[in-house]
This record gives C-alpha cells, sequence and structure tokens, in this order.
C-alpha cells in the first residue's frame, strides 16, 4: 500500500476502505507517512468530504492509536457530555453533580482552555488543593463513592488526533466537518462512557457560526456514536452570546455553585437542566421530560452541590470554598465599563469577549502559558436588555492593573447597540438523534 494511491484515491472523491484508513492512521502515528503527503490528503478531504461510514472508520482508528479507557471496573451506565467549546460554558461543572446526584455515573476527561474558549480542568484547578491527575484505581473509586468524577486527559490518549489536528491547524483544513467530528468523537469513544450527549454550539462564540453547519456537524458525531455502539444524541446550543454571566476560571466556578443553589442565571440553569435531563435519559432514568423535572428538584433540594463539594474533597480539594464561594482569592484590580449610549443590546461578539478574558490573564494564547484564575469579567447587561448611558455593561478583573484599559476598550466595541428591542434569541435550537432533528 502506498500514500500516494491513497490521495490519489481521494483527489478522485472515492471513498477509502476500513484497512487503507487502518494503515494510513497507523502509518502517521509511527512517522512512517510524512506530514507533507498526510497534509495533501487532508486538503483532498476537505474539497471531497468523507461518506459516513468513512468517518466512522478514521474515528475508530484515530479511537484506537493510544490509549483506551476501559471503564468496566465502575459500577453502573456512565454518560459522558461534550461541548464544543464556548465563552462562559461551566455546564460540566453544574450538569456533572446533578446527574451523578441521580444515580448516573459520570467518569470525565477534560481539556484545558486555549484561545478564546475556557477548560473545564482549568476552572476546577482553581479551587485550592483539586487534583486532575490522579491514577486509574482512585479515579475509579471516586466515581463509585461520589458518582463523578473530572479529571485531564491522558498523554497518551488518542495520539492520531494530536498529530493531525497540528497537521489542519497550519494548513487550513480545521474546519472540515468530516475531520471535526472525528476528532471530538475519538476522543470521547477512547474515554469510554456507553453514552455520550454532545452540545454543539452555534453563533458568534462557537467554531461553528451558523445553524445548519452545526446541524450537520452533530448529525456526523451522533453517526459516529452510534456506529461504534454507543448511545449518542446532541443539543444544539446558542453561543451567540456568552453562557452565564461570568467569564473566567474562579468566576465561573462561583457562578456554578451559585447555579446549584438554585440562583444562576437563567440561561445558564435552562441549558443545564435541558442536558442533564437528556445524560439522564440515556442514563435509563425515565423520559426527557421527567428526568428534566428530576434535574431541577435536585438543583432546588441541594443534592447537587453536595455532589459538587464531595467530589472536590475526593479529588483533593477543598470542600469549603464549594459551600463558601466567598474564600476564593479575588483579582487587587477590577474596572466596571460602562456604555456609552442609550438603547438595547442587540448583538455581543462573544468571541471578543472571549478574548478579553485572555488579555486579563484568564485564557491562554499558547498551550505553555500561565492562567490567573482569579482574572476575568462579570457581563452585567447581555442581549435584549435596555440600557442608559453610563450602565455598567461589565466588570473586569485582573491582578495587573495595566491589563484594564486595552480589554474595557475591547468590551466596549464588542456591545452594539441599538434603538429597538431585538427579537428573542432561543438557548435551544434543535436535538439530534439517530433517527430525527428535531427543531425547536
Amino acid at each position: 500500500m502506498r500514500m500516494y494511491d491513497l490521495i490519489e484515491k481521494k483527489k478522485q472523491g472515492k471513498a477509502l476502505t476500513r484497512q487503507e484508513i487502518r494503515w494510513m492512521v497507523g502509518g502517521f502515528v509511527e512517522g512512517e507517512i510524512p506530514d507533507y503527503q498526510m497534509a495533501a490528503m487532508l486538503m483532498a478531504v476537505y474539497f471531497k468530504g468523507m461518506e459516513e461510514q468513512e468517518i466512522a472508520d478514521l474515528t475508530l482508528e484515530m479511537a484506537a492509536s493510544g490509549d483506551m479507557a476501559d471503564l468496566s471496573g465502575i459500577e453502573g451506565v456512565k454518560v459522558d457530555k461534550h461541548s464544543t467549546g464556548g465563552v462562559g460554558d461551566k455546564t460540566t461543572l453544574v450538569i456533572g453533580p446533578l446527574v451523578a446526584a441521580l444515580g448516573v455515573k459520570v467518569a470525565k476527561m477534560s481539556g484545558r482552555g486555549l484561545g478564546h474558549t475556557g477548560g473545564t480542568i482549568d476552572k476546577l484547578e482553581s479551587i485550592p488543593g483539586f487534583e486532575t491527575a490522579i491514577p486509574r484505581e482512585r479515579f475509579f473509586r471516586i466515581v463509585n463513592d461520589t458518582g463523578i468524577a473530572v479529571i485531564g486527559q491522558s498523554g497518551n490518549m488518542v495520539p492520531a488526533d494530536k498529530k493531525l489536528y497540528a497537521l489542519r491547524d497550519v494548513t487550513a483544513t480545521v474546519d472540515s466537518i468530516p475531520l471535526i467530528a472525528s476528532s471530538i468523537m475519538s476522543k470521547k469513544l477512547a474515554a469510554g462512557s456507553d453514552g455520550i450527549v454532545l452540545d454543539v454550539k452555534t453563533g458568534s462564540g462557537a467554531f461553528m457560526k451558523e445553524l445548519e453547519d452545526s446541524i450537520a456537524l452533530a448529525r456526523e458525531m451522533v453517526a459516529i456514536g452510534i456506529a461504534a455502539g454507543r448511545r449518542c444524541c446532541a443539543l444544539i446550543t446558542d453561543m451567540d452570546v456568552p453562557l452565564g454571566s461570568a467569564v473566567g476560571n474562579s468566576l465561573e466556578v462561583i457562578e456554578a455553585i451559585e447555579t446549584l443553589k438554585g440562583n444562576g442565571p437563567e440561561d445558564l440553569t435552562e441549558i443545564c437542566l435541558q442536558l442533564s435531563a437528556h445524560m439522564l435519559h440515556m442514563g435509563g432514568k425515565g423520559e426527557i421530560d421527567a428526568c428534566y423535572d428530576m434535574a431541577r428538584e435536585a438543583l432546588m433540594d441541594g443534592r447537587g452541590l453536595r455532589t459538587l463539594a464531595a467530589m472536590v474533597k475526593a479529588q483533593g480539594g477543598d470542600p469549603a470554598y464549594i459551600l463558601e464561594p466567598e474564600r476564593f482569592e479575588k483579582a487587587p484590580f477590577c474596572l466596571e465599563v460602562r456604555a456609552e449610549e442609550d438603547g438595547f443590546i442587540t448583538h455581543i461578539d462573544t468571541a471578543l469577549c472571549g478574548i478579553v478574558s485572555v488579555i486579563l490573564g484568564a485564557g491562554r494564547s499558547r498551550k505553555e502559558d500561565a492562567i490567573d484564575y482569579s482574572a476575568g469579567l462579570c457581563l452585567k447587561k447581555k442581549y435584549g436588555d435596555p440600557v442608559k448611558k453610563g450602565d455598567v455593561i461589565g466588570v473586569l478583573y485582573a491582578s495587573a492593573k495595566e491589563l484594564l484599559g486595552e480589554a474595557s476598550k475591547k468590551l466596549l466595541s464588542a456591545y452594539t447597540i441599538g434603538s429597538e428591542a431585538p427579537p428573542e434569541k432561543k438557548l435551544v435550537y434543535a436535538r439530534v438523534t439517530k433517527d430525527q432533528i428535531v427543531r425547536f
């Protein structure tokens, strides 16, 4: 078999066989296929696409290229949630404990933030003492005891994706649905859960800006999950506006805690209840509407919050920070950003809000960058809200005063203020399952 022939075949729009894909992925991981030939293949895929079976085969071979988690040591059904990324997306900190409190196990491997999107691991590490790198046996024990544990991804999990993503990043082939779907789902399949609920974002802060592109990506990922023998569905949720009010690591943990107390922002609370309901349904706890009611009850009576505190304690963190979030270290400098005119908030550039958080020190431009856990911003006005000139639209937090000036200008430019109230936005646009797409 020659890589040249496979490139030629894909260039002509023909489907690669499972055997050809296995040979190609294995050869690339082992360094036998050079970057320049794989780059040519990626570009051929970008222009010619892949058939559903091809995408499933590519995903399975990528998942099998490194460590595959065996979660059989954890009792019961294990259900995972994956978000395609956004700004202010702290849903794992809310839905994981809620679902675990209701008897569905959550054995989750999460990533760090990069660019304008935040990472769950960074948020959890803002809790003093919290450990995200723990041995397999302890991970299993925590999940069996508390119902949930969240750890960082294994260093040797899906090496094919690490190599392919680095190449896609420099060859302008990142935005290919077959390549995005195989990248995400290879990691989810390697993580070993029985069921996967996908939270596919759409809008200005999402990877997919257009609704139809988000639905197409969700369809591919759900098809992969089903083909691999997993329970799988997707919700298409809004990321045209930051989720909740807080953007930044400890700020988002605090907002998640308030949400688990029943005091969270309406948009964050609703998205979390919807995702929790689908995870519980996938875990065999009943129909979606009944599961939604169960999740709301666990949120209002404090079971979710107590489960989060138990997980934090089991992973070495100080649970006092969950029960008394005022303990979190505060940034020494803050600045109120004020509206410059009257009107209504008609648009927020969500990606730019994420960039503001990076400027303040809450995110990374490079993987090796250090982050400031106390830095970030809180949005005081969101889409559709009326404002008067001088009203506070956001508050910035940083450990260095000189960071506030540039961040303030960018946050102001992220807001569009119009003379009339904009149309109401949906929080959930669609549900994608094996058999259908339901639009809301």
